[in-house]
């Protein structure tokens, strides 16, 4: 009997001291070693509910991370979103290991470590030089250049904004400016964006790299994207949207199902390995609460990195728990190459981007085709989405 109680004794102990190992609370920085050099993020370490909370910082998005596991030196966290983790090493203070992305059919790792209490994301040894905030023109790549509009805000060194691209957004980049040279990061938990830049004058950005990409972008208060609905769009003599995919439990959904008839609907071509359609997953979850009890229904189309139906199920499984998604989220059981997402949809021409939206009206017609989104990190354009989104709704609505 005493050898058991002093067994329990010891076993009570060791699961003491086991549930008391905690990361260190408060802000760390967090770097990540990719081709191009060292991509830097500061995330925040709380203690809530009983457990521990990462916040990764992003502008002004704090991006939860509640699934932290730790056994003796070794730390598992899996991010919520993205199918990627990281596996770390902790010795008491600092965190080394590998950020680990599963691709489909193969894994990626990138270097990262991250110290406790260092607040700064770059280090800025001198003032600025010049002012970046407002509205540029901006190009991307050299042999397929992308022509985007750069909107940034600065407060002394510290610089926040994004690019606008046809197909999305590279949501909240974050950085600063010491003298004359310009640094913007964002990481999300499935992409990892490195912009840096040289200002040469007050109007004028040179020497760019998005990674290793070379980028340039001049000063330009009236620069704008092409019209979103006038991209994609559906092939002569085509009105309507035909497909038949399973959802998670495998049943076949199309827009024949009674539950469509009569109804304005909603498709989002999406995946789930994507930023801009996590943001607008976001936004439509909203938008069908609002508008749901009013004859709206919407539907996600998902193409995933893998054309394996369990694989793509956890992966969509996952965002839907996020997000409490509460429409049918269907796996198509192809993959996210944008040749074989237009090859699944013929009606569809001129695809390109993920995600894709389509308006159906109570017909069965569709009458719009978003492409892309700008998403919160956009600002002002997140709220003009919203505004005319929302007004062709109630339009489609009110017809007869």
């Amino acid at each position: 009997m005493k050898i058991r109680i002093i067994t329990l004794a010891l076993l009570l102990t060791a699961a003491s001291g086991f549930a008391q190992k905690k990361l260190t609370t408060g802000i760390w920085r967090g770097t990540l070693q990719i081709p191009a050099g060292e991509l830097p993020f500061n995330f925040n370490i709380k203690d809530t509910a009983g457990h521990q909370q990462i916040a990764i910082i992003n502008g002004s998005e704090r991006f939860k991370v509640n699934d932290i596991k730790i056994k003796d030196d070794s730390v598992l966290i899996q991010m919520p979103l993205f199918d990627s983790e990281f596996k770390l090493k902790f010795d008491g203070a600092s965190l080394k290991g590998n950020w680990v992305r599963h691709l489909g059919e193969r894994d990626v790792q990138i270097p990262f470590a991250a110290e406790p209490g260092v607040a700064y994301r770059f280090k800025t040894t001198e003032p600025t030089k010049y002012t970046v905030a407002g509205r540029w023109s901006a190009i991307i790549g050299a042999d397929e250049p992308d022509t985007t509009v750069a909107e940034f805000k600065q407060t002394g060194n510290k610089v926040t904004g994004t690019f606008l691209t046809t197909t999305g957004d590279y949501r909240y980049l974050e950085g600063s400016i010491s003298g004359d040279k310009l640094s913007l990061s964002c990481f999300d938990g499935g992409h990892a964006f490195l912009f840096t830049a040289t200002l040469k004058d007050e109007n004028t950005l040179v020497n760019g790299l998005f990674g290793k990409t070379p980028w340039h972008a001049v000063r330009k208060p009236d620069a704008k994207l092409p019209d979103a609905y006038a991209l994609t769009f559906l092939k002569p003599g085509y009105k309507k949207l035909e497909f038949s995919f399973p959802d998670l439990d495998g049943n076949k959904v199309s827009l024949s199902d009674p539950r469509f008839k009569n109804k304005v609907v909603i498709v989002e071509i999406m995946g789930s390995w994507c930023p801009n359609c996590m943001d607008q997953t976001a936004y439509l979850v909203k938008y069908y609460k609002k508008y749901h009890n009013k004859g709206v229904e919407v539907v996600d189309l998902a193409y995933e990195r893998t054309t394996d139906f369990n694989k793509s199920k956890a992966s969509l499984l996952r965002e839907k728990n996020h997000f409490n998604i509460p429409y049918p989220i269907l796996i198509t059981g192809h993959t996210s190459n944008k040749k074989e997402t237009g090859e699944s949809l013929p009606a569809l021409a001129n695809f390109f981007s993920f995600p894709t939206t389509l308006i159906i009206d109570k017909k069965g017609d569709v009458r719009k085709i978003y492409t892309g989104f700008s998403g919160p990190g956009t600002g002002d354009y997140y709220t003009e989405f919203i505004s005319q989104f929302e007004k062709i709704t109630q339009d489609l609505l009110a017809e007869k």
